[in-house]
Formats: C-alpha cells, structure tokens, sequence
C-alpha cells in the first residue's frame, strides 16, 4: 500500500516488551492484537511507532501488518471515542451471561473459603423460572453463556442436566450459539460425569489443586475430614482418554502458606499433564474475600503475588506445561472487565435471588432481585447501575490507560467499593511480565512442532 507517514500514528493502547532474544513483543488493548518481532525487525518496527521518527522509504512490508493490528493508527482518530464506544458495545442485549448457583452446599471446606453455604440446590420454582426466562430471551439472543457454579455443582447434575438440555434447545431453535463452563473441586469429575457435562455443551472446567499430597489436603479437606487429593488426581488423569477438545484449567492457589509446596509442585504437574495440551495451570493468589476466617490467612504482600505468578508461570512453561487460557484472553478487548461490571451478565441463586458478585452475597447493594417461576424478573436497575458504572466514567486515570479497552476500570468493582482504589489487574501491572509469558510460552510451541 502507498505510504505516507505523517497520516499515522502509534496507538495509545500499545504496550511492548522487549524478548529474550533481542526482540519485539507489541500488545494493543483495543484490537486485542499480539504480535512478536525478531531482533532484526525491532529497529525498524520502533522506528514506525516512535513519533516523528525518521523512517525508512520506501515503507517496508510489516507496516501493512502494523495497521492491520491497530498497532498504527490513521492521525485524526479519536482513540478515546473508540474506547467509549467499545464500552456502550457491553450493553448490547443478543448477548447473556448467566452465573447458576446450581446447588449452595458443598462437599469441600477450604481454608481460605468465603463461603458460608447457607442453601442448598436449587428449587424447583427457580428452575421453571429459568427454562422460562431463557426461552424468552432466547428469541433475541446470539450467544448464551451459562457458568455452573456453587457450592459445589456436581453434587446436582441432575439440575444441570435438566437446565442445559433445556437452554440448547430454546437457542437452536432460535438460531443462538450456547456454551458453557463450570467451576468445580473435581472431587466428582469421574470420567462418565466428564462426559455427561461435554455432552452438555461444558467444555472449559476450572479445577483446583494447591500443591501435592498433604499439602492440598490440609487445605482442601472433606467437609467433616479427609483428603481430597487422591481422588482429585486419579479423576484428572482418567480424562486424559477422553478423546474430545476440552480445556480443564488447574488453578493453584497461593500463600505464604505454600508457596514453596506450589514451586516443589511444578514438576509433579509436568508428570501428570504435560503429555496433554487441554490441560493447563493457572496460578493465583489466595486473598481475603470476607470469609470467617479471612484474620488467620497467609496472605503475600502484593509485591510477592505480583513476582510470584509470573516466576510460576515461567518454571511451568520450562516444565512443558501448557498456561492457562484465562491470561491471554484477559488481554482481549473487555476481557478484563469482571462480570459483575458487565450488564448482560447477572447471577442466580439457588433460591431465584439475582446478585452481580458472587463474592458479596450477603452484601444489600449485591442483592438486585429475584426471578419467578413464570419466567419474570424483578432488578433493582439502581443497584445494577452501581456494578456497572463504577469504573472509567468517573477515573481519569483509568480514561488514560493503555489497557481501557480490556479492562474499562472494572477489573473488580467489589474491590473499588470496598478500598475505593483502582482494581487494575495482575495482567495489567505486570503487562510485560505477561507478554514474555505468552512469547515463552509460543516460542516452547514452536520448538515442540519442530
């Protein structure tokens, strides 16, 4: 394409880390857009995206790319509309996102836990309430996203069964896409169950595992005593013969508590997984979320927790693990934006009342409704507007961000309520941190295929 310079520019949203090769990773929060360079093409790239730089004539090939990918934009754009608009985009209405608190009880009493089980599954009315509204939704929907949680989900699957059959049916007769994904301990993931919920349209699971042995057990134990981690393990592996696409990410927890059990732990997941791509480690944080027994947790300083995912991150990449998804797609545009922040997402609970968080169930300005057995829905639009409207609207700082489009100041809104400060993420603060995790973790692709 004819080139002329001086009609564009860097992008705002840009971020860039340098490789341990000499080269270039480039990151555009807006378009999503990841791109690597070879320390050949560095100079010339950065020359492209410096203002008033001088630049080579004629314009070489990798420019198209750079527009392409929004890394470059034309000089009169207004990337700050464009950041608003993709903020409106979020109150389409033919996209929903529905949290299921299929069952409040659970067969686990983590350490850590801020739950306080208070129900157990979900009523019969809430349910015909559910199969009602869905089908009427449904008719002006093109994405249905369902999130099976709890309590633990599958001590219920009689309810998620009955739900899902019921939802794939009222979207493809209306022509929506319906997906799914659930949460859960793993302690009833058998491989006939596994089966049953793909069959259900569940593809992506989130299973937990903190370490190895006793040092998981003490941590996530039985409800009245035992471990749980035999069983947890010798589930995972059994599905490792299932031959569908899935993604089970393994999130391992993190404190003071553990943090050299969950290093020591690496390698043993390298023995476990590593052999199967659809397998994959998340590591996180432990934090205290209002639990009862949030004064005896061993949490890191933010220091740590900041240093301490992406060296984990890294040593699993050296293992050959694969990382977990959730990384990459946080960086997507509102990808970072948490559901409670998201109009078209709301949570139901086992007995029809609707929340925006799942953290602050307890907490009156979380409790926005209910839905009835006919289908109908009260909402408190007051109280959906302060989970919805509490980010970049009112922070300038946040207006100013490389990362708006993906997080839009709403990374956690509970978190700004609560502290009154910014909830940027671990992705965020850490952007070039994370970008050598994603250039890690294709370089070890790369050198797999050859």
């Amino acid at each position: 394409m004819s080139f002329d310079a001086s009609q564009w520019k860097a992008s705002r949203f840009n971020a860039q880390s340098e490789t341990d090769d000499g080269g270039l990773m480039l990151y555009n929060s807006y378009t999503g857009a990841i791109a690597s360079f070879s320390s050949a093409e560095r100079k010339e790239v950065l020359e492209w995206l410096a203002p008033a730089a001088p630049v080579p004539e004629p314009a070489p090939p990798l420019v198209d790319g750079l527009i392409e990918q929004g890394f470059l934009v034309r000089s009169d754009v207004d990337e700050q509309r464009r950041a608003l608009f993709l903020h409106h985009s979020m109150h389409a209405q033919d996209a929903m996102h529905l949290v299921l608190l299929v069952t409040e009880a659970c067969n686990f009493r983590c350490t850590y836990c801020y739950e306080s089980f208070p129900r157990a599954s979900m009523r019969e009315e809430v349910i015909r309430g559910l199969e009602a509204y869905t089908a009427e939704r449904a008719k002006t929907l093109k994405q249905l996203t369902v999130s099976w949680h709890g309590g633990e989900p599958l001590l219920v699957p009689h309810i998620i069964e009955r739900l899902s059959r019921s939802f794939i049916e009222v979207c493809d007769q209306n022509g929506a896409t319906y997906g799914a994904e659930m949460s859960t301990n793993g302690y009833y993931l058998t491989r006939d169950r596994f089966e049953q919920m793909l069959d259900l349209h569940v593809q992506r699971f989130m299973v937990t595992l903190d370490g190895e042995g006793e040092t998981h057990d003490s941590r996530r134990g039985l409800n009245g005593g035992g471990g749980t981690y035999r069983t947890i393990v010798d589930n995972l592996l059994s599905l490792k013969q299932v031959d569908r696409p899935f993604e089970i990410n393994l999130r391992v927890n993190f404190d003071n508590g553990n943090l050299e059990a969950v290093s020591r732990f690496i390698p043993v997941l390298r023995k476990l997984f590593a052999d199967d791509p659809r397998f994959k480690v998340y590591f996180r944080p432990v934090g205290c979320m209002g639990g009862e027994n949030d004064l005896n947790l061993p949490v890191c300083d933010e220091r740590t927790k900041d240093r301490a995912i992406w060296e984990l991150n890294e040593r699993a990449i050296a293992e050959g693990l694969q990382v977990s998804s959730f990384i990459s797609d946080i960086l997507l545009p509102t990808g970072a934006v948490c559901y409670a922040a998201k109009p078209n997402s709301l949570i139901v609970g086992s007995d029809g009342m609707l929340y925006k968080c799942s953290v602050a169930l307890e907490q009156d300005n979380n409790r926005l409704g209910r839905i009835h057995e006919d289908g109908t829905v009260d909402l408190d639009y007051d109280k959906l507007a302060l989970w919805t409207t509490s980010g970049e609207e009112t922070d300038k700082k946040c207006q100013a961000c490389f990362f708006r489009p993906a997080c839009q100041g709403n990374h956690c809104p509970l978190y700004r309520m609560r502290t009154g400060n910014r909830p940027c993420s671990y992705e965020k603060r850490q952007i070039k941190k994370t970008l050598r995790t994603i250039w890690m973790g294709a370089r070890r692709d790369e050198e797999v295929i050859l």
